[in-house]
């Protein structure tokens, strides 16, 4: 039988701009048909971009949607050879349903329901969509391919239900958003579909940023052996072909080519890029503002916000206080020089002289604490909001995981912003990434990487002054609020009890900031954000 090419695009949708969407698919068709593909596969919700969350409860999105299919539809007819794979959103008789459509011949000519519909972590799709019931197997020249949607390639049924349906191929469209290790478990899971089957596999993922989420691609293909035969880059949009030898002697994939691994470094740090870049370009912000310290995070976020979008398009300002280091100036200066962007000095001095005095009597006699501190971050926000308003930039924050984690943030001050891109980072990470940057090439001066992290708030202020050390933070973080460990098992690991009643209580008692805090890019397997929703309100501790 002749070749049997079938093409992947590895897209970034725009969610909800339909027409781009579309205009996005007709694109990798017409590359797709060049090199005489017989199916072109896109991700899940393709058509829409995901998750459109409520925009699925508004019918005239819907009605939208199912006007630009059909026009779409028609568009791809002057392909004869090539069927279309499309994800949308579509009202059944059972309801709306996450579906995928083959377009062929200038219309639909079949279409799959997702079965498998994830309710956990950030997913909520129980909230939209009824599940489908039946398998879809297309018969393409000779090829009979099973359709599968995301969640139900981590469940049995769905693909073994498509083998007993007559399929010798089967077709995953995903939008699977990234977190640590996450394709690791991908193919783990995969792999194991693919053995219990027997059926070659196509697994075929969106790329790009959503709001929070990062959709990395990283897309593949498994032999029914379980062997890899193509994956293609992390967080990079592609068109890539893999052959199906439909020899009835082989009738399996083609071994094609694989990209090279990653380090978790680099896979974080170019989620982040992406995450940044996306946001901005899609929320159509002219740039980004950063008030820059001379510490690690505002470094951190600098380069990766130069990295996302140029220098051009990035403002540094320093604010220093009369707490300010001169170290951390001369840093925070040669840190813009090396990067290029535009570097501004305002002292907050006088600003916090004039809130000092107005609050003179309201505070006499009282000691001096944390109300002091905090009014200089606000002032520092409230500049830096200035700033943003006056040019349409967006500030972008620099506080990390660990600090969103136990409070070590202020209201209206340093969380004062429009995207936080490094809230899900923590802070030994943070390091790491400071690191794998100016492994590519130096940007951050050493000495930020090498001097104890301090707000510089009061005099000679160390973070450890009211944290246990990072790693050790960090280590109590990751268990208790993203392993859901209990603080007594934590103990039991060796933790001391001080360190693990003293982080666990921070966690609790700082939901009501991190509610009011700027969303920014989920890297890890739980993130304050869409999959965090504690109560507020909450006397359980344990």
């Amino acid at each position: 039988m002749p070749p049997f090419f079938i093409a992947l695009s590895q897209s970034n949708p725009v969610l909800g701009d339909l027409a781009k969407n579309a205009q996005l698919i007709l694109d990798a068709a017409k590359n797709a048909a060049a090199k005489d593909a017989k199916l072109l596969v896109t991700p899940e919700l393709s058509l829409t971009g995901y998750p459109p969350e409520d925009l699925l409860l508004r019918d005239a999105f819907i009605q939208a949607v199912d006007q630009q299919l059909n026009q779409l539809a028609g568009a791809l007819a002057i392909y004869p050879n090539l069927r279309v794979l499309v994800g949308h959103p579509q009202r059944t008789s059972t309801g709306l349903q996450n579906m995928a459509s083959m377009l062929f011949g200038g219309k639909v000519i079949a279409s799959y329901a997702k079965q498998k519909l994830p309710n956990h972590e950030v997913f909520d799709e129980v909230r939209y969509f009824e599940p489908g019931n039946d398998a879809c197997v297309i018969d393409i020249d000779g090829t009979k391919v099973g359709i599968l949607i995301c969640e139900d390639a981590w469940h049995s049924g769905p693909a073994a239900q498509a083998k007993h349906a007559g399929a010798e191929l089967l077709i995953v469209s995903n939008a699977s958003p990234y977190h640590l290790e996450k394709q690791e478990l991908r193919q783990q899971v995969i792999k194991s579909i693919v053995l219990e089957t027997c059926l070659s596999l196509v697994y075929l993922n969106a790329v790009g940023g959503q709001d929070e989420l990062v959709f990395d691609g990283a897309s593949f293909a498994l032999s029914k052996s379980g062997e890899v035969t193509l994956s293609l880059p992390h967080f990079k949009e592609c068109l890539a072909f893999i052959e199906f030898n439909r020899d009835a002697a082989i009738n399996d994939l083609v071994k094609n080519t694989i990209s090279p691994a990653t380090s978790i470094e680099a896979q974080v740090y170019d989620a982040l890029v992406l995450g940044v870049k996306d946001y901005l370009s899609k929320n159509g912000f002219p740039g980004a503002i950063i008030g820059l310290s001379g510490g690690v995070d505002s470094a951190l976020v600098l380069a990766i916000a130069v990295d996302a979008l140029g220098a051009d398009k990035v403002r540094a300002v320093m604010m220093p206080s009369r707490y300010t280091a001169d170290i951390s100036w001369i840093d925070a200066k040669q840190m813009a020089d090396n990067l290029g962007v535009q570097y501004d000095e305002i002292n907050i001095a006088p600003m916090v002289d004039a809130f000092d005095a107005s609050l003179a009597s309201e505070f006499e006699g009282l000691p001096i604490d944390a109300t002091e501190e905090n009014i200089q971050a606000r002032v520092r926000g409230t500049l830096l909001m200035a700033l943003s308003n006056k040019s349409g930039r967006i500030v972008l924050t620099t506080g990390n995981k660990s600090e969103m984690a136990v409070g070590y943030c202020t209201l209206y001050g340093d969380m004062a912003g429009g995207f936080a891109v490094i809230k899900d980072v923590a802070k030994t990470l943070v390091y790491r990434l400071c690191q794998y940057r100016n492994g590519i090439k130096a940007v951050i001066p050493e000495r930020i990487l090498t001097r104890a992290p301090s707000a510089e708030l009061r005099p000679d202020q160390k973070d450890q002054d009211s944290l246990p050390e990072y790693e050790v933070l960090d280590a109590i973080l990751a268990l208790y609020m993203e392993q859901d460990e209990s603080i007594q098992s934590i103990i039991d690991r060796g933790f001391k009890p001080e360190d693990v009643e003293k982080v666990t209580r921070l966690i609790k008692i700082n939901e009501y900031k991190r509610r009011q805090a700027p969303i920014g890019v989920r890297i890890t397997q739980r993130a304050f954000g869409r999959d965090w929703r504690y109560p507020i309100t909450n006397k359980f501790r344990a």
